[in-house]
């Protein structure tokens, strides 16, 4: 492997990942111009995509892959001006060096599901309260009831799920105060991480990020553009950031509202197309010479919008008398 890290004793699933395809990559297994897509890589590591999309932001900090206006990933620098190849990921039959594969097996059987979980949760959080059924949650994964309970633990030391007085898991619901005051967590974090990931950020990625959005203005809008460009920022961007602590608070500070807006905009709600300028004009900033400051103001104003747009939402989404089909183990409650 190229860096220092101890595969064995990281707690990190997606540190692991970037690893390992940072080697295939670095010995030529994953030549320039092979487009990388998330879930053909979660698949073969056999975990969610919450941990591969962190490890290809990872890969991305470090030049060695950038974003391709098509979907996804290009090996190879931006500057590398390559075609796209369209491999079936599977296909490319990554050998595993021996640190790097009991690392990955010996992972606790939570932490292969705990991701894909804790998103389905988040999800649900607008339309009310909802219990999670541990035995059911066992048997969608194929787990024992210990890990499920392993991950409801975990989800509730971060505050997402709770027992009631009954003893049973809820989850919910998600209230307009919750939202703002979640937004004012955001407000007072997301600035400083800002000026920590954009020391490490190059310009070319920068520059990439502001082109989309320039981009986005002159094409129809999608659920799927604005998932893009919010996870360009928020998630890509802000999570680089090299104080560790601080981009594993404002990820579980994050998830609510952000899979909460995914989910609703996936059912079609409006789109205020604000949302791709406000994004552009902090690009813009960060590429001034010393507007960083100028660029953490512009992001603050950005996220007391988002917070105005997301009590909208969440009004909004109060008219369904039954929300869309969610996980199995999910069972809503009505009067709690």
């Amino acid at each position: 492997m190229t860096t220092d890290i101890d595969l064995l004793s990281t707690s990190h699933l997606y540190a692991v990942i970037a690893e390992v395809l940072d080697e295939h990559i670095r010995i030529g297994q994953l030549p320039p111009g092979l487009v990388l897509l998330e879930k053909p890589i979660a698949e073969v590591f056999q975990t969610s995509r919450a941990p591969v999309r962190r490890a290809l932001a990872e890969l991305e900090s470090r030049q060695l892959i950038h974003r391709f206006d098509g979907r996804g990933f290009l090996v190879g620098p931006s500057s590398a001006a390559v075609p796209p190849i369209r491999t079936p990921f599977k296909a490319l039959k990554l050998s595993l060096d021996a640190q790097a594969d009991a690392a990955l097996q010996t992972r606790a059987s939570w932490e292969r599901i705990y991701a894909e979980v804790e998103r389905a949760v988040a999800s649900c959080l607008v339309f009310g309260q909802y219990r999670i059924v541990e035995a059911e949650l066992a048997d969608h994964y194929r787990v024992s009831r210990t890990v499920a309970r392993d991950v409801l633990s975990r989800l509730q030391e971060r505050g997402l799920v709770r027992k009631n007085q009954s003893s049973h898991w809820v989850a919910g619901p998600l209230t307009a105060k919750d939202i703002r005051e979640l937004y004012e967590l955001r407000a007072a974090l997301e600035p400083v991480a800002l000026r920590g990931a954009v020391r490490q950020t190059p310009r070319e990625t920068l520059q990439a990020l502001c082109e989309r959005c320039s981009a986005s203005r002159r094409r129809p809008w999608t659920a799927d553009m604005i998932d893009r460009i919010e996870s360009d920022l928020h998630e890509s961007l802000l999570l680089a950031t090299t104080n560790d602590r601080l981009a594993e608070s404002l990820r579980h500070i994050q998830l609510p509202l952000v899979e909460t807006e995914r989910f609703l905009r996936s059912l079609g709600l409006p789109i205020d197309p604000r949302i791709v300028d406000e994004h552009r004009i902090i690009y813009e900033l960060l590429l001034l010479h010393d507007a960083v400051d100028a660029a953490a103001a512009a992001l603050t104003n950005h996220l007391q919008a988002e917070s105005r747009r997301s009590i909208i939402h969440l009004k909004t989404a109060a008219v369904f008398t039954e929300p869309p089909p969610l996980a199995s183990y999910l069972a809503r409650r009505v009067g709690y």
